[in-house]
């Protein structure tokens, strides 16, 4: 099962050019799950279906920004009921900043089975961590909730880095409002020690942006949800995508991530 996460960075910059990047490069990864940040959706316009193409089931989440930006899940597999939840959790989110946790309900085929896959969208002002550790304990009782025994795999734009404490508490590192949870990061996990950085000023597009951040950040992350033992799904691989300008075209000011996961095989 290959998972892709990706900002496209709503229609910012010379949309036509990026539009022909990004389609180009997701119809060469195949993803079977998208998780969508910052994807636009009007009355007009849905950017996902645009670059994803026909052969995909959408879920697109309610909250959205003016421009229509918000989280979408695309699946090759039909998608069964989607629950979504709200993250203004303190006056200091903005009313018209689409900040939500969305879950999708999702039969994969044998031998994965059924996943709930989230997609979630955090504060992204860095001195908003205390938000978005609320928003991380907010999100995973909601996922709790409502997984089971089934897998989940969660994806997001977190907008904080791995020694954070909001992504230590999603990581099983640090316990927050006496909860606590554990979810194998895929990069971690493939790329132990390395940094992976998906928001860097390496990246054009970062660089010319209104974010114009001088230090880089990974901040994309897929990750699986952990039983008593471990993760429920083994992480094959991760890798970043988009990370290369194309004919001097960036994708996105976000590289995106994809991980591949198989169905755990204990041992014997």
């Amino acid at each position: 099962m290959r998972v892709l996460m990706q900002n496209p960075e709503a229609l910012y910059g010379d949309w036509p050019r990026r539009r022909a990047v990004l389609a180009a490069g997701l119809d060469d990864i195949s993803p079977d799950l998208v998780a969508f940040v910052e994807s636009v959706v009007t009355d007009k316009y849905d950017q996902p279906r645009d670059l994803l193409g026909p052969d995909y089931h959408l879920a697109h989440g309610s909250a959205r920004g003016a421009d229509g930006a918000g989280i979408t899940i695309g699946s090759r597999w039909p998608i069964g009921q989607v629950h979504q939840l709200d993250l203004h959790v303190t006056p200091r989110v903005a009313p018209d900043f689409p900040a939500s946790t969305i879950v999708a309900e999702i039969d994969v085929p044998q031998p994965i089975g059924s996943v709930l896959f989230a997609c979630t969208n955090p504060s992204w002002q860095m001195p908003l961590e205390l938000e978005r550790q609320m928003q991380a304990v907010a999100s995973a009782r909601f996922i709790e909730n409502l997984a089971g025994d089934r897998h989940v795999v969660l994806a997001g734009d977190f907008d904080a880095t791995p020694e954070s404490t909001s992504m230590r508490f999603w990581r099983g590192l640090h316990a927050l409002d006496g909860v606590s949870v554990c979810y194998r990061d895929a990069w971690e996990t493939t790329h132990p020690g390395e940094p992976g950085h998906t928001f860097t000023p390496a990246n054009g597009r970062v660089l010319a942006g209104p974010v114009a951040w001088d230090v880089a950040r990974r901040i994309d992350y897929i990750m699986v949800r952990c039983g008593e033992r471990g993760p429920t799904l083994d992480v094959a691989t991760c890798e970043r995508t988009f990370e290369h300008p194309v004919d001097g075209v960036w994708a996105s000011d976000h590289f995106g991530v994809t991980a591949t996961f198989e169905a755990h095989t204990p041992a014997t």
